[in-house]
């Protein structure tokens, strides 16, 4: 059995009932193949998709929630892991199972410690969609056959971990505004943006940075871009010099 991440919000004494899912992919070959897949393997009759996280998220606050989200990370209106966290946001204790090409060991790590509940490899055959599935109803983490975790999980996390574990505190109006924030948007444009009042936007930003653990809006966007896949993908790494954890951002 692969070893499991530690940290979960779903209660192994409750066993979930999946009927309804929601897709969020922008592949129409591999959302039709996906949605039989949940059909004949899992037993989930309902599927609904979206191509955009915007969509997925425009979907959600209509409601009623479906019982299960599945996530692909590799969005065009999303960068790395800002989807999941969003997503997980909107959804609270719901689960959100990552379905990526993206199988590199730290963006699995990664999803994991963002809060998804479990991480399918698009690669997989139906026999781990049916165990993946199989976990999340019976409130346990699933992660992929090889997977190893890259440190013992009582150790202290490093810089990226606690990024991504900061990042999945912040609310979902919190990651909206982060997520502008990200673009250049000034506090006034936000409001604009968000339809809110300004002192409001100052309040959320206050307290960003609270959660994050840092005093400026540059390192608030600087933990932002230690979550996207080219901080994770090891193929991408930076000499320390460059990496965005590591300039002027230290754990609070």
């Amino acid at each position: 059995m692969t070893p499991q991440p530690p940290a979960t919000n779903l209660d192994p004494a409750i066993r979930l009932v999946l009927t309804s899912a929601l897709i969020v992919d922008d592949h129409p070959l591999f959302c039709d193949a996906l949605a039989m897949t949940l059909k004949a393997v899992v037993g989930i009759a309902r599927i609904e998709t979206a191509d955009r996280l915007g969509t997925a998220i425009d979907r959600l606050d209509r409601g009623p929630a479906p019982d299960v989200v599945v996530l692909d990370l590799n969005l065009p209106d999303v960068d790395g892991l800002d989807g999941l966290i969003r997503l997980k946001s909107i959804v609270g204790p719901g689960p959100v199972v990552v379905v990526s090409s993206l199988a590199d060991n730290r963006v699995i790590g990664a999803a994991l410690r963002a809060g998804a509940a479990g991480f399918v490899p698009k690669h997989s055959h139906r026999d781990v969609f049916r165990a993946a599935f199989e976990a999340v109803r019976s409130g346990r983490i699933f992660a992929p056959e090889g997977y190893t975790p890259q440190s013992d999980p009582a150790a202290p996390a490093g810089r990226r971990e606690d990024a991504v574990a900061r990042l999945s505190l912040l609310t979902r109006q919190q990651a909206r505004i982060l997520q502008l924030i990200c673009e250049g948007m000034l506090n006034k444009q936000i409001a604009y943006e968000l339809t809110i009042a300004e002192t409001t936007v100052k309040a959320h930003v206050t307290a960003i940075m609270r959660k994050l653990g840092v005093q400026s809006r540059t390192q608030a966007v600087l933990i932002a871009r230690g979550a996207s896949f080219e901080s994770l993908m090891p193929e991408n790494d930076k000499p320390a010099e460059q990496d965005p954890l590591l300039l002027g951002w230290r754990p609070a």
